[in-house]
């Protein structure tokens, strides 16, 4: 049994599938991190390309990734696909449990690790050992692909782990994650996936839309595009991510719905009227990612960030004015080097205006390798961290009566959703409308079942609804 654990974002999350498609060439695979304990007298049901997932019942496909049906003699190997994103704790942590709970049983790491985390990784777990996606790609055999010109690209066909056939190995048989390009073209003074996943790659699009149909033909009801910066997909092979969307729509038949992933906003201001029209087609949730990170010119200047806070307003205003109860998604730093209070009351003022209903707040911590970890010694701009903690309570309480603001218009609305999990509550579901905003459930049901429902209350974070006979 070989265990993939992912952390981080969706295109994390795809590469994990990814490299779990490979490895269940040779063994078995779990997305579950298993309890040591004796072997039960039953074999565990489990992943594998022979033995794959039951796909037509939610319940099955739950109780075969079952860790208490797991093993430490079964566990072969750990592949942790970590992310570092907001540092190496998270990490740190789950490297720490599978050495300390499984000893002995190899450990490679994937994903976003940059040269400190493996510092620190293997200075805590001295048999750690680091791979990549590709490097199980070419372990695993695939032929190589002969060079392609851009043009050639758009119509091209690439055998590899981004293949999808029926059946596919999943964490969720009612999602699939398709990985559209890696990389970006932006060095935000930040970030540090960068330094890590490198210059745009996009993904041939008709190879997307055959990974789309075949998703679709194996039940995923739920599409996530995803990369690290999905808005400037295709500007290395003459497309965009608009294209990309139409060119799904036009030819995957089936029942589904597009999730799109993050795209940062200059990106997007260059087909910005050919994207909303994609989202005039029901098959496409009413939700965009567009990280603005801060609301003053001088921040985003010294982040590197190439957008301006009112290219990100006029974005979120063309989307939110165009379709009704629409779900604006951004992030936002705070206490970033030489972050003033009046570059803080920007950043609270563009909050306010643009309304968004999904905001993440982060403190600002510096990744080593990066420009803005040289920043604070070298200027002595570093913001206190009593006032970083004052400033996101303050844009925490602003964005969650905005959120709550944006949910209680539903109220009394009836619409149509699929459910997803267990809810945090006991005895409830979790189910996504048609904007993507999770709708929270009285009772029991399994993933992937389409309801219909009447919004009967709401919270900043979620809808509350009854589901209607």
């Amino acid at each position: 049994m070989i265990v993939v654990l992912s952390q981080g974002c969706a295109a994390n999350f795809g590469d994990g599938e990814k490299i779990a498609r490979i490895l269940s060439q040779k063994s078995e695979v779990t997305f579950e991190f298993p309890e040591a304990k004796p072997a039960h007298s039953t074999r565990a049901a489990s992943f594998s390309s022979k033995t794959p997932a039951n796909l037509e019942n939610a319940e099955n496909s739950a109780s075969a990734a079952n860790p208490a049906d797991f093993s430490t003699e079964k566990t072969e190997a750990f592949y942790l696909n970590v992310c570092t994103v907001k540092g190496n704790a998270g990490a740190m942590k789950l490297l720490r449990k599978a050495a300390s709970t499984f000893p002995g049983v190899p450990i490679y790491i994937t994903g976003c690790a940059p040269k400190d985390f493996r510092e620190e990784a293997l200075r805590a777990v001295p048999h750690v050992q680091f791979t990549s996606l590709k490097e199980l790609e070419d372990s695993a055999a695939l032929p190589p692909q002969p060079a392609q010109s851009p043009s050639s690209l758009i119509n091209a066909r690439t055998p590899d782990s981004n293949k999808v056939s029926r059946n596919v190995l999943r964490e969720s048989p009612f999602v699939g994650i398709v990985n559209i390009e890696e990389g970006c073209l932006d060095a935000c003074a930040f970030c540090s996936t960068h330094l890590v996943k490198g210059r745009l790659h996009s993904f041939a699009p008709q190879t997307i839309v055959d990974q789309v149909q075949a998703l679709v033909d194996d039940g995923c009801l739920e599409i996530q595009l995803t990369g690290q910066d999905c808005a400037c997909y295709g500007f290395d092979i003459g497309t965009n991510l608009a294209e990309l969307t139409q060119r799904i729509l036009t030819h995957v038949n089936g029942n589904y719905r597009i999730r799109l992933g993050m795209g940062n906003p200059r990106h997007v201001l260059g087909y910005q009227e050919a994207l909303l029209d994609c989202f005039t087609d029901n098959r496409i949730y009413k939700f965009i990612h567009i990280p603005v990170q801060s609301g003053s010119e001088n921040v985003l200047k010294a982040m590197n960030r190439r957008h301006t806070a009112r290219d990100y307003a006029t974005l979120a205003h063309a989307f939110t004015e165009r379709f009704r109860k629409f779900t604006l998604s951004t992030d936002l730093i705070v206490g970033y080097p030489g972050e003033t209070a009046a570059d803080f009351n920007d950043t609270l003022k563009l909050l306010k205006e643009t309304r968004p209903t999904v905001c993440n707040i982060t403190r600002f911590v510096a990744r080593p390798g990066t420009v803005a970890a040289h920043l604070e010694p070298a200027s002595n701009q570093a913001v206190p961290d009593d006032i970083k903690h004052e400033r996101s309570a303050i844009l925490a309480e602003a964005f969650q009566q905005i959120a709550l603001e944006n949910n209680r218009e539903w109220i009394g609305d009836e619409c149509i959703v699929v459910t997803e999990k267990p809810g945090y509550r006991a005895g409830t579901t979790i189910a996504r409308n048609e904007a993507y905003r999770p709708v929270a459930l009285q009772g029991t049901f399994p993933a992937g079942q389409t309801l219909r429902v009447r919004i009967t209350g709401a919270e900043p974070f979620a809808l509350l609804a009854e589901p209607l006979a």
